[in-house]
């Protein structure tokens, strides 16, 4: 018994000692090593000599191998082991193996080329083939070797077709291939992906862990794919796995990032129901969670639980709360919660001290913020990220002077400025719209020693795109090609947006197909920001086409993508798909925001589903999302323009209440909708309230009053209002002026309509086809038959065509003028376009024709007045 107990502990002690190759080609261990044969040998200087396999090298290692095939199985392990270039290690297996037909190699060495596969997916199929005929076993550590070496090179779609392959053959892959692979598709924003590997795992019998799940809860609902998220994670408490720590916190964070905050209160509870205790990541997440909703009553309450159950303060739920504080504006209490965190002996770290500079300079707080940069070194050092943050601030505020000041004290405090502080200047410069600073700074960049990278000409590229200087901007862009770096996503954004912006549609078209040529492959921002553009620029179906892409890219749209889209085809006129969107968003467990539920409401609005708008306005109100005055503009818009005006002020109330600045569009909606009822004097009522509130009324408001007085025939009040909307600085605009004439026409003052047309002539507007053909209307009834018929040519020659009512009152006034033969010409021309012609023209030209004894003509009148009155007779005979 001692002898084996001795015999074991030999072994025991020769396994410890022995050198076994655990390279990443995972030669077996069975082996022992032996040093390569002659043939090997021969092979492999071969191989040695040439770069790539081309078919002379094939020639030569098949001329070698056939020289002793009985040998070749014990060639291919050596060469192997020893070879440097791993791209020819899959053709010279493939070629051994038909080499040493009808032997097969053995399974040494198909284990022997597997890490090499990598580089040739064909080949690996191939190999995994036979693997799969002579019934080798597939090695789990070479499996997830080959897998993580995709992995690592970014290949994420080659490594799950391995692992497709593998499974098509009846291999078992490792479990660390699964996992490294669901870790890798989580990180890269594909949970759909990951999931579907984690269902592969559980088919082929592995026991899937915790941790796991955890990965891809946290992937789901960083996504927005909440429901999803909330299936897995029942699916850990249905199972006999228990939920740890690392799972509550994980969904509290995820959740309370999503926007569900109840959710996230809901975790952390649980988190305490199950028996653990909530650790200070759980407190830490969710005090955070509070903080960031406005919720920060319940934030302090479960803080001072937190400080009650520590006797050690915890400097991340310290820093976490202050931060809370600062970005509510109540920065007082921020500084008492550092004094706390004395008080109980800690000293406060230059983090804590930096989070309350972070939200002073959110809050533009610039001289308070520099106050307490002074102060704080009584406590801590400030850092680079202190002087960063000051840097930031001053450079927003377009103070640069002080910003160089402060970057000078930061070189004699021993901490150089770095290349982010060189790119938060730039940046913060061009946002201050300080272009010329930014371009000083980035070009004397290298002098300093701090090299401008990609991030330094993003942020100038889009600074000159947003100043309209789209051609610099992609000067610019080859300037940084040209320094050798590669373009990203961030930067083609910028100029397609610019491009767009700036009318030049075409242009930012050639920049996506460019980005496409240099193998940048764009993200879901990207492809948002594009399809939004094109909506914006008309092009509908090429929209619809990017929303439709966005999948052939690898990414799933996400709340903003479907928002633009509604947005997009509601701006179109083709608001009526909203229903069917809003119920695949809904269908797939986005948490919308509320600016996709004002895409959403507006969608519904402007399709006539207004009382659909009104469920989703009750819909965002349950779920905490708070209605903007987007969201109340369009629901009272809808309303007013389907006459249900009282319900519209009813909404307009509610939303004064709610303490939401009301904005012109609101109010000018009013106005439209109780001018169109003929509701003057509400409509004034509201105009009254809106220019107390200091609105100034915009060219739609005063248009929609004017309208509505004209069609009350109330001329002369509209005549007012028009005086006051010039001595407001309001430019009226065609149809300000179509209002008038046609209000004027309406009251017979034609020679007053005629004075407003030719100074209409003269402000450069273009008059529309009403305001035409009610001004030739109007100057041929008044008997202006020259005037009439020289804007009835022009209007022709301009592309319009006249209306049945030109032609007849043309017709009409010139018979009335004795201009009996161009009245007849007119009448031909309103027969050959197929315009009604009725019977007062008909009997006036008759007269002028019998008088001018234009028998002949008079007779083809008469002809056309009897089929009138025929069908007249018989019309009303019906």
């Amino acid at each position: 018994m001692m002898a084996a107990a001795a015999a074991a502990a030999a072994r025991r002690s020769f396994l410890a000692s022995s050198t076994f190759l655990r390279t990443r080609r995972h030669i077996s261990t069975a082996s022992p090593p032996h040093r390569p044969n002659p043939l090997a040998a021969d092979i492999l200087r071969l191989l040695s000599a040439a770069p790539s396999w081309t078919p002379d090298l094939a020639g030569a290692v098949s001329s070698s191998l056939s020289a002793a095939p009985a040998a070749a199985s014990d060639v291919v392990v050596p060469v192997l082991r020893a070879l440097k270039n791993p791209v020819l290690a899959a053709p010279f297996f493939l070629l051994a193996s038909s080499a040493s037909s009808p032997h097969p190699l053995p399974a040494d060495a198909y284990n022997a080329v597997l890490p090499f596969l990598s580089h040739d997916l064909a080949a690996l199929e191939k190999v995994l083939e036979e693997m799969s005929v002579l019934g080798y076993g597939l090695p789990s550590p070479a499996c997830a070797d080959l897998v993580a070496t995709l992995v690592r090179a970014r290949r994420l779609d080659d490594a799950q077709r391995a692992i497709g392959v593998m499974r098509r053959l009846k291999f078992r892959p490792a479990f660390s291939a699964y996992t490294v692979l669901i870790g890798a598709l989580a990180e890269a924003r594909q949970p759909e992906r990951a999931l579907e590997l984690l269902r592969q795992m559980q088919e082929v019998g592995y026991e899937v862990g915790v941790p796991l799940f955890t990965t891809l809860v946290r992937a789901l609902a960083r996504e927005g794919r909440v429901g999803g998220a909330l299936e897995l994670v029942d699916e850990v408490k249905g199972s006999c796995l228990e939920p740890d720590n690392v799972l509550y916190n994980v969904c509290i964070d995820c959740f309370g990032k999503a926007g569900n905050v109840d959710m996230a209160w809901k975790f952390f509870h649980e988190l305490k129901a199950q028996g653990l205790r909530p650790d200070d990541v759980s407190y830490t997440s969710m005090i955070s969670v509070l903080c960031k909703a406005g919720r920060l009553d319940e934030a302090e309450e479960l803080f001072g639980q937190m400080e009650a159950e520590r006797a050690v303060p915890s400097a991340y739920a310290y820093t976490t709360m202050i931060m809370g504080y600062g970005s509510a504006g109540r920065f007082e209490d921020a500084y008492k919660l550092l004094d706390r965190l004395r008080d109980r002996g800690c000293i406060p770290s230059v983090v804590s001290f930096n989070s309350i500079l972070t939200c002073l300079g959110k809050k533009r707080k610039v001289d308070e913020a520099l106050s307490l940069f002074d102060a704080m070194k009584k406590d801590a050092e400030p850092n680079s990220s202190t002087y960063n943050i000051i840097i930031d601030m001053l450079c927003l505020a377009g103070r640069v002077e002080e910003a160089y000041k402060i970057r000078d004290e930061m070189e004699h405090a021993g901490l150089f400025p770095n290349l982010l502080t060189l790119n938060i200047m730039v940046d913060r410069l061009c946002k201050a719209k300080k272009l010329e600073e930014a371009y000083t700074i980035f070009e004397s960049a290298g002098q300093k020693g701090c090299n401008p990278n990609s991030v330094t000409y993003c942020s100038l590229i889009d600074g000159l795109g947003k100043k309209g200087k789209v051609d610099d901007a992609y000067r610019l862009f080859e300037k940084m090609l040209d320094a050798g770096y590669n373009a990203n996503p961030v930067v083609y954004t910028s100029l397609i947006r610019n491009f767009f912006i700036n009318g030049r549609k075409e242009d930012g078209h050639k920049i996506f197909k460019e980005m496409k040529r240099r193998g940048c492959q764009p993200d879901l921002t990207l492809l948002n920001i594009y399809m939004d553009c094109v909506f914006k620029a008309g092009d509908v179906e090429k929209g619809r086409m990017i929303f439709e892409d966005i999948k052939g890219y690898g990414f799933l749209p996400d709340v903003r993508s479907y928002s633009i889209l509604i947005h997009g085809l509601t701006k179109a006129g083709q608001a009526r798909e909203t229903s069917n969107i809003f119920h695949a968003m809904k269908q797939q467990g986005f948490v919308l925001d509320a600016r996709a539920y004002n895409a959403v409401v507006d969608g519904f609005c402007k399709s006539g589903k207004v009382d659909k708008a009104y469920e989703v306005l009750e819909e965002m109100k349950v779920k905490c999302v708070p209605p903007t005055v987007a969201t109340y503009g369009s629901i009272i818009d809808g309303l007013a323009k389907i006459d249900r005006l009282d319900e519209a002020y009813m909404l307009f109330e509610e939303a004064k209440s709610k303490g939401i600045e009301l904005n012109v569009i609101v109010y000018s909606s009013l106005i439209d909708g109780f001018g169109k009822v003929g509701r003057i004097d509400e409509a004034y009522l509201i105009l009254e309230e809106m220019m107390k509130k200091g609105l100034t009324p915009n060219v739609y408001t005063w248009n929609s009053l004017m309208d509505a007085l004209v069609k009350a025939e109330e001329i002369n009040e509209a005549l007012i209002c028009f005086q006051s909307m010039k001595e407001m600085k309001c430019s009226p605009n065609t149809y300000t002026y179509s209002i008038l004439i046609n209000g004027l026409c309406r009251v017979q003052k034609y020679n007053k309509a005629f004075v407003f047309w030719q100074e209409m002539q003269k402000q450069g507007l273009v008059p529309n086809v009403v305001t035409y053909t009610t001004m030739i209307s109007g100057l041929a009834k008044v008997g202006n038959i020259t005037d009439a018929c020289s804007l009835f040519e022009r209007f022709k020659a301009n592309g319009g065509i006249p209306d049945a009512a030109s032609f007849n009152a043309l017709i009409e006034g010139m018979s009335n003028a004795n201009r009996a033969i161009e009245a007849y010409q007119v009448f031909e021309e309103t027969r050959l376009r197929g315009c009604r012609i009725n019977v007062k023209a008909c009997i006036s030209l008759l007269d002028a024709l019998n008088k001018a004894e234009c028998l002949e003509q008079a007779a083809v009148v008469g002809a056309v007045l009897r089929e009138i009155a025929k069908s007249q007779h018989a019309s009303r005979s019906l």
